[in-house]
Formats: C-alpha cells, sequence, structure tokens
C-alpha cells in the first residue's frame, strides 16, 4: 500500500500562482511513477499531469500545458505541482496518485493510477 498526502491548496485570484505538494509513504519512492488528477464540480475527475519514476517522463492535459509543472525530489519523497496563470476552470479538488506497475506516463492519463490521495481544494476566484 501506498499513503499520499496532499498540501499546499487554497483560495487564489485568477492570474495568481499555488503550489501543490504530495509526500508518499510505504513503498520505495522511486519504484513510484507518480500524478495528479482533478475533480470540478459536477464533472468527472481527470488527468492533469504525470512523471514517471525518474522524472525523465511527463505528460500533461491540454488545458495546463505552459502553466502547469510538475516535478519530482526522489530524496525527499515527494511531488510537487506548480500552477502559474490560474484560472477560474482550474477550480477543483486535486488529488495525488501513484503507481508502481511500470507503465508510461501517458497510459496513466488515459488510465489512472492505482492509489490516491484524499484530495485537496483548489479555488480560483474570478
Amino acid at each position: 500500500q501506498v499513503q499520499l498526502a496532499e498540501s499546499g491548496g487554497g483560495l487564489v485570484q485568477a492570474g495568481g500562482s499555488l503550489r501543490l505538494s504530495c509526500a508518499a509513504s510505504g513503498r520505495p519512492f522511486s519504484t513510484l511513477a507518480m500524478g495528479w488528477f482533478r475533480q470540478a464540480p459536477g464533472k468527472e475527475r481527470e488527468s492533469v499531469a504525470q512523471i514517471s519514476r525518474s522524472g525523465g517522463q511527463t505528460d500533461y492535459a491540454d488545458s495546463v500545458k505552459g502553466r502547469f509543472t510538475i516535478s519530482r525530489d526522489n530524496a525527499e519523497n515527494t511531488v510537487s505541482l506548480q500552477m502559474n496563470i490560474l484560472k477560474p476552470e482550474d477550480t477543483a479538488v486535486y488529488y495525488c496518485a501513484a503507481d508502481a506497475r511500470g507503465y508510461s506516463v501517458s497510459y496513466y492519463t488515459d488510465y489512472g493510477m492505482d492509489f490516491w490521495g484524499k484530495g485537496i481544494l483548489v479555488t480560483v476566484s474570478s
């Protein structure tokens, strides 16, 4: 099992920035691909960004490309999501996710991951 704990959410004005972090435990962090997903009110959960075990490969939703950056620190067992130029449509509960099966980041974009955090709310006001 993998335990995931998100932090860093909150309320921000449109155009602003937030940084989400996720601490992972339960398995060696370097064996886990990591990702962020989000679910807006009344909508299905969608992929935001994924990063491979080494950090060498990433994948982003078209809606966040150029604004969001996913990164990981294998020494600290954390993954982060830097969110810039936030828009009201970015308002959602953001979930940290992890997977140990060794698939490609694009696979996780399409099919999700095995382990999930509880989620953290990000609200962008207009």
